[in-house]
């Protein structure tokens, strides 16, 4: 467990949010989609619990307009559950703030409830704030179900903890050019509460939460992502990396980017300001190397499980276009160019690929 009373410099972070926050949707453009996802560890039994939202063409009358949850639970297993009626759905210009109704008992418009009223009057769906994950979705086919609730103390934005934070993708990212655009919203927290999966309830107290989020029209069209907040040894080290090919105005770029959090500092690896290599397989093997003009980082993620498909948004809807594991194992060594600032381990790395094609690694090289 985290002790928190060590944690001084997270104080100021939880007073402000990251850029992006809110829903980004204008209420005209078409093909728009927004989603969330949200990763919680269990470290004690080496299970991962990842909550995944969207919504699609807000404006409705599509045959993919909608939004839907996705949870990868224990053991990888997982479950969707679709909500189609757009208007159910609701979400904050301003914060992180969302939900979406699907089965309840209320009159009135959706909005965010007291988890009380949640529980007595929502019967499927969800709600979430940047403090809070709460919901309840049920498969009827196979009989599978969730509920959750649980409290979140973030700890680490975008950035240092002393500073304001920042956008992921640069400051270009408030100019509407990129698509899709990308925001970690809370690279480390501490969650409390429980979930309920397969008639089973795991109940929890300061385990390691996090979460981010993406937007535009269309999702990249090949990715690779890693993260991970809990490491042997490490209360406080977080790190997310990824790479994509995105699209920028009328063309398209192959771009990477290595964030890490570490004892109150934000070290980033960017376009921008360092440069990145990488070496990803199809499946198994995640290599990432990076380095600026003060530090450099090498970062390998390894599995030998099969992982677990799960649906991305697309044109034409939710498929299966991408492949999680929840376990990886997960080595990272950042260094300055004097000493070794950390070097760290875990079995419970986050690791995917995504789109298309990856009939062979895809190597990038920058030095």
């Amino acid at each position: 467990m985290c002790n928190t009373n060590n944690l001084g410099w997270a104080l100021p972070t939880l007073l402000r949010q990251t850029p992006h926050n809110g829903y980004h949707w204008d209420g005209i453009a078409k093909n728009y989609f927004e989603g969330w996802y949200l990763r919680l560890t269990l470290p004690e039994i080496e299970q991962t619990f990842a909550f995944m939202y969207s919504i699609e063409n807000p404006l409705g009358g599509k045959h993919n307009s909608g939004g839907a949850v996705q949870i990868l639970g224990i053991d990888e297993q997982y479950i969707c559950r679709t909500i189609p009626n757009v208007n159910q759905f609701w979400a904050s210009k301003d914060n992180f703030s969302f939900g979406h109704w699907s089965k309840y008992n209320l009159a009135t418009k959706p909005q965010l409830l007291s988890p009380q009223k949640f529980i007595n009057n929502i019967k499927e769906g969800y709600q979430v704030t940047a403090t809070s994950n709460q919901g309840c979705i049920y498969n009827p086919i196979n009989k599978n179900y969730c509920r959750w609730q649980y409290e979140i103390k973030p700890l680490s934005g975008w950035g240092n903890a002393s500073s304001t934070q920042q956008a992921t993708a640069g400051w270009l990212s408030y100019l509407p050019i990129y698509d899709p655009g990308w925001q970690i919203t809370m690279a480390h927290g501490l969650a409390t509460g429980w979930i309920e999966w397969e008639n089973k309830k795991y109940q929890f107290v300061d385990v390691p939460a996090y979460s981010e989020k993406n937007w535009g029209t269309s999702f990249p069209k090949k990715w690779f992502w890693i993260n991970c907040n809990s490491f042997e040894n490490q209360t406080d080290l977080a790190i997310t990396a990824g790479g994509g090919i995105r699209q920028i105005l009328w063309w398209s770029e192959a771009v990477g980017l290595i964030g890490i959090h570490y004892q109150g500092k934000f070290y980033e690896f960017a376009p921008w300001n360092s440069q990145i290599n990488w070496d990803i397989k199809p499946w198994g093997e995640w290599k990432m190397r990076a380095c600026n003009d003060n530090y450099s980082v090498t970062l390998t993620g390894l599995t030998n499980l099969p992982g677990t498909y799960v649906r991305t948004p697309t044109a034409k809807g939710l498929i299966f276009n991408c492949r999680d594991t929840t376990k990886g194992k997960l080595s990272l060594e950042l260094k300055s160019h004097t000493e070794v600032i950390v070097k760290a381990n875990s079995n419970l790395g986050g690791l995917e690929v995504g789109g298309s094609p990856w009939s062979n690694s895809w190597i990038v090289s920058n030095f």
